[in-house]
């Protein structure tokens, strides 16, 4: 059958070609119902072919060691859950404590060498990142603005060193990761409140144009929920933007983001035995909040993403944020903002967080050759 009959059997056939032994897996074809929705039956999914064997053994020693590692730090301390509101930062200090320990977080500070400041601006607690041998002299004039992942409950002084540590290294430039005000103890707008009193302050230092905000996963909707506080207040936007493993949140309605509905929440969520629809009521941070508002969900507003800054967006095939992620970036490029999109075949959530994929190496070159391509000089 050549493969013109084969697209025509399949058209006619809902997808099967109708053969004695497609006819015979009938009872194991994909279910549609008539709103669309589909049953899939179980199936095996191996590792991506195009994976390379230096990407495998990352994946391997991923399972086999840093996971572990990382749920341990959570296991050694207090669970935020019943805990005094005034205990919840001696518990985050103590994941921080725990984490230095871990073989990724060394991994990571062995291969990328930076100082880490920390300092108070406008009352907000940050830590500054420097490469040991000296920025660059082209980034002498420029700063680079981390809001870490960690869904707006957690990630400070964590997520935060993981995402702002290598991109310092290779960019040599300066890192500016703020510690944002989170759940449960906070609610939304608390964190965009904390990015607007630091960002005004290095506005007293740089140029707007030479400053760029990034983040991760939560770091990453901050990031746009930032743009958007931003140009509420009347502030000059920064030169460019990135948004990682996240894109800009969109409301569902007054109470759940649109991402726990979309193809990367169901498939990927799947794939982790996990359940996203709902999502957004487990997250202190937006608890009793009405996120149907540019500054909350500024993806369902057209006159707000028309305005962002040049933009770079990053995800892989198995993260649960694909969709939300690559929806962003073509909402931006219909609205004619300036946008990249990289999209890592057979990566996770964690595609931003471990340098020992090579995948997430040219992430980081991605990132750097971006923002030194759009920020002032």
């Amino acid at each position: 059958m050549n493969i013109l009959s084969k697209f025509s059997a399949a058209l006619v056939g809902g997808g099967a070609f109708f053969s004695p032994s497609a006819l015979a897996h009938d009872a194991q074809k994909p279910h549609v119902e008539p709103n669309g929705s589909i049953h899939v039956p179980a199936f095996d999914l191996p590792e991506s072919v195009f994976l390379s064997g230096e990407s495998r053994a990352a994946l391997k020693r991923w399972r086999d060691v840093y996971s572990g590692d990382i749920a341990a730090t959570f296991e050694a301390c207090p669970a935020f859950e019943g805990a005094d509101m005034s205990d919840i930062p001696n518990i985050r200090k103590c994941r921080a404590e725990f984490f230095y320990k871990t073989a990724l977080y060394q991994s990571v500070v062995s291969r990328y060498n930076v100082t880490i400041t920390p300092k108070t601006i406008s009352g907000v607690y940050v830590e500054i990142f420097v490469p040991v041998d000296g920025v660059a002299i082209d980034n002498k004039s420029r700063v680079l603005i981390n809001l870490h992942g960690g869904g707006f409950t957690t990630g400070s002084r964590i997520s935060s060193r993981m995402e702002s540590i290598p991109i310092c290294s290779v960019g040599k430039i300066k890192i500016i990761s703020i510690d944002y005000r989170m759940g449960p103890e906070h609610r939304f707008p608390a964190a965009s409140e904390d990015v607007v009193s630091v960002y005004r302050e290095l506005l007293k230092e740089y140029e707007p144009e030479n400053i760029g905000v990034y983040g991760s996963s939560a770091g990453a909707w901050l990031t746009a929920q930032a743009i958007a506080r931003f140009l509420k207040e009347d502030l000059p936007l920064p030169g460019a933007v990135g948004m990682f493993v996240g894109g800009a949140p969109t409301s569902l309605n007054h109470a759940a983001f649109a991402w726990e509905r979309s193809d990367g929440a169901y498939m990927n969520g799947a794939l982790e035995r996990h359940n996203y629809d709902g999502e957004t009521q487990t997250i202190s941070y937006f608890q009793g909040v009405d996120i149907e508002s540019p500054l909350a969900a500024p993806g369902g507003y057209n006159d707000v993403m028309a305005r962002f800054p040049p933009s770079v967006l990053i995800t892989g095939t198995r993260d649960f944020q694909l969709s939300s992620v690559v929806t962003t970036h073509a909402q931006l490029t219909r609205l004619g903002v300036k946008a990249d999109l990289h999209v890592f075949e057979g990566m996770e959530h964690f595609l931003m967080f471990n340098p020992e994929f090579p995948e997430t190496r040219e992430a980081y070159n991605v990132i750097v050759r971006f923002f030194d391509e759009h920020l002032g000089k």
